[in-house]
């Protein structure tokens, strides 16, 4: 017994206009959730991405500003040690060193000081540290620890003594810091204060324009030691930098409205900052730098804090890191930082810290969350007040039509349905009226329509027959563009994970690769320096030539250069293999633009070169390049990339069947280039055993394969086919005689658009 759908009594005598009304309703307030959740979402992210982009932007500049600005004096020392080896500078003549110092601390406006100290303790130099002055000259004179300061004339010679002071250079930090380093190096940064005194020529006053303001600046100096033939120091030279000019390249950044970048040492003392807020601080008759998590500006003094409660320590932030991003919060605003490591080569590790306000980005994307609301909530109204007069203009003739309906159903034949406004309705209306009439020929029309019925079936039966070709037409073809998709999609995913894959080598590589030649330089000092140690004490103790004996001395300083030649062509090596690798995946060159077509065979056959390399069972292919002169043409590199590897597949494949069959072949591979009237085409020919004529025509079918089962899908040729006429608008062809080898050409117009 069947059972009957019971219907739930809420369901039922629903009114119409309701049915009609509550739909729109509900569909517009969905549309107007989604539209609000989405804008938020969005707005975050754009947040979060201008965001990154502005702090990325703004470290990079940073970052490029210090390489700059703090290679200077690295330069211009080591050319002043160049100066003194090759007897340029005379470090014994006072006159000529006084000069040649005087000249470089006229060109350069930010170096504060520029000298060098003998190990005696005599020094010459010249600087600007005198307010309202330009360059002095400054002389400590040989054992007497007298240190003077003189003005100069427009050509650098000596006028007046300023001031003299006692100072022994000898006892500084610095001097001690330069000679235990043995080479070039940064020392720590200090704070100086600018001499105030009154400096008069010819009874008027020199500097009258002083800045009292500039009573301390912060500097860091460069230096390095030099020494004589036999490796005897003679003592140290070096410039100090001004870093007054970091804070104000921070300041010119204009990072964002609220925005705000600084610098710090390993031991969070400032370097430099965009604010107005000063560094340094006074302390009895001296001044002292600011940590930054004691800074007068509040921004920078929070952002430390929270660096310091994130990592523990400032120097727990890796210098192998590009940077680290976390978010603060102060007064209940948002801000994003980001802390870049910068080192130089010398000594010097700072961190470079910038930090934006949500609230720079916010104002504008709250005003558009704010509006799209309004409007949405504009469009709900205004939809609720249509849907109440639509449901009431369409439910009042399908009433009528209703009631006459009933009306009919007792027997009332003669009903009439007035027209309607709304075209379906009143085809509904019309059909009602006819449909009286109609009633009473329905039972002859009845068997006139089962006549018509049997034909229309036949009909029908011939149709479905054309379609169902048709189906299994459109089958065949889905099945070929879902192969050709997954081939595409697996080239693709191939070429990510050779990309990642390449960068992710590249950074280690590239970093042992650069350090090799320092280490190998070192090596070699540290040699020289045990080659001048022999030299000075032939006959050393019993101790040190037994050990000199058992480590085999002569041997290590022989095979070490050795090894450090292998690991540079073994690193040279694994370079040029990843740039192949970045090459064929061609990521970034999805889009049809311009590609050098030599480049991307080379780069298959670095690939492919595991391959290439001779097997127990068979010798290495040799690859014979024919390359003519070509131009760069606009294609899809990365799909060409794919063309080359298919056919270098199929080549590689039939010469290792061919040798199967016949051990003396001498595999070959021979890639040919060359224009003919504009157009490029590339040959690819092995003397594998051939292709038979009789399946020739067959190579580019989808699925058809002439290797085994599991090892070919049947797919290289007719993706490859597609790639070059489809996309390149070109020709792929192949010429093949059994028993001789195989040549596919493919043809490419150079003037693709």
């Amino acid at each position: 017994m069947q059972k009957s759908f019971k219907q739930p009594k809420f369901l039922k005598n629903i009114p119409l206009r309701l049915i009609l009304v509550i739909p729109f309703v509900l569909q517009i307030f969905a549309v107007v959730g989604l539209v609000g959740y989405f804008s938020f979402i969005r707005g975050q992210k754009a947040v979060n991405d201008l965001a990154n982009q502005l702090m990325d932007k703004t470290s990079k500049q940073v970052d490029i500003h210090l390489d700059n600005y703090l290679a200077l004096p690295l330069q211009i020392t080591q050319m002043n040690l160049n100066a003194i080896t090759t007897g340029n500078l005379d470090i014994n003549n006072q006159t000529e060193s006084e000069r040649y110092f005087w000249q470089q601390a006229q060109a350069f406006k930010n170096m504060s000081y520029v000298g060098y100290t003998l190990k005696d303790g005599t020094e010459a130099g010249a600087g600007r540290w005198i307010k309202g002055l330009g360059v002095v000259i400054y002389e400590n004179v040989k054992g007497s620890g007298k240190a003077s300061d003189f003005s100069t004339d427009a050509q650098g010679n000596r006028n007046e003594r300023l001031q003299s002071y006692d100072y022994d250079p000898l006892a500084q930090p610095w001097y001690k810091e330069t000679v235990s380093a043995g080479k070039l190096t940064w020392n720590e940064l200090y704070v100086a204060l600018n001499t105030n005194i009154e400096v008069t020529q010819a009874g008027k006053t020199l500097n009258t324009n002083v800045d009292n303001s500039l009573q301390y600046y912060v500097a860091v100096a460069a230096r390095a030691p030099f020494y004589n033939k036999n490796g005897n120091l003679l003592g140290t030279i070096g410039v100090d930098l001004l870093l007054t000019d970091i804070s104000n390249f921070l300041h010119d950044l204009n990072v964002s409205q609220k925005g705000q970048a600084f610098i710090i040492e390993r031991n969070g003392f400032l370097v430099g900052t965009s604010t107005t807020h000063p560094m340094l601080y006074k302390v009895k008759d001296t001044a002292e730098r600011y940590s930054a998590l004691k800074s007068p500006d509040p921004i920078i003094r929070t952002v430390a804090n929270g660096l310091q409660k994130r990592f523990g320590n400032f120097n727990n932030i890796q210098a192998v890191q590009n940077s680290q991003d976390i978010d603060i919060t102060y007064k209940g605003e948002r801000y994003f930082v980001r802390v870049t490591p910068w080192r130089s080569g010398h000594g010097l590790d700072w961190l470079m810290v910038v930090t934006v306000p949500e609230s720079d980005f916010m104002a504008e994307i709250n005003a558009n969350n704010r509006a799209t609301i309004l409007l949405c909530l504009a469009a709900l109204g205004i939809t609720v007040l249509l849907g109440i007069y639509t449901a009431s203009w369409i439910t009042k003739p399908v009433l009528q039509l209703s009631q006459a309906t009933e009306a009919i159903s007792t027997g009332e034949l003669n009903q009439i349905v007035k027209e309607s406004k709304i075209r379906e309705l009143n085809v509904l209306s019309l059909s009602f009226n006819r449909m009286a009439q109609q009633l009473r020929s329905a039972f002859s029309a009845l068997e006139t329509s089962n006549e018509k019925l049997e034909k229309t079936n036949a009909e029908l039966e011939t149709r479905v027959i054309e379609r169902t070709k048709e189906l299994e037409n459109t089958l065949h073809e889905l099945k070929q563009a879902q192969a050709h998709l997954v081939q595409t999609e697996k080239m693709s995913a191939l070429g990510q994970m050779v990309a990642g894959v390449a960068h992710e080598i590249n950074n280690p590589v590239s970093f042992i690769y650069g350090n090799l030649v320092h280490v190998n330089n070192y090596t070699q000092d540290l040699f020289r320096l045990i080659q001048v140690y022999q030299n000075a004490l032939p006959n050393p103790p019993d101790t040190i030539q037994e050990v000199i004996d058992e480590i085999e001395l002569n041997f290590i300083e022989e095979d070490l250069n050795k090894t450090f030649s292998s690991m540079q062509t073994g690193a040279k090596r694994i370079k040029e293999i990843v740039l192949s690798l970045r090459n064929f995946s061609r990521l970034d060159e999805a889009d049809f633009k311009e590609a050098d077509i030599h480049e991307g065979i080379d780069s298959t056959l670095m690939i492919l070169e595991y391959r290439l390399k001779a097997q127990p069972y068979r010798p290495e292919i040799q690859v014979i390049k024919q390359y003519d002169k070509l131009p760069l043409i606009k294609c899809y590199a990365g799909q060409l990339n794919q063309v080359f590897t298919n056919l270098l597949f199929n080549a590689i494949d039939a010469l290792e069947e061919a040798i199967s069959q016949n051990r003396d072949i001498i595999p070959t591979i021979t890639i040919s280039t060359y224009i003919t009237e504009n157009i490029i085409s590339i040959s690819i020919i092995d003397n594998g055993k051939g292709i038979d004529e009789s399946i020739q025509s067959k190579l580019f079918d989808p699925f058809f394969t002439t290797k085994p089962v599991g090892k070919g899908t049947g797919l290289g040729l007719s993706i490859s086919y597609q790639i070059v006429v489809e996309k390149h608008c070109g020709r792929l062809w192949c010429d093949s005689i059994a028993g001789k080898g195989t040549k596919f050409v493919i043809e490419i117009p150079i003037n693709l658009s």
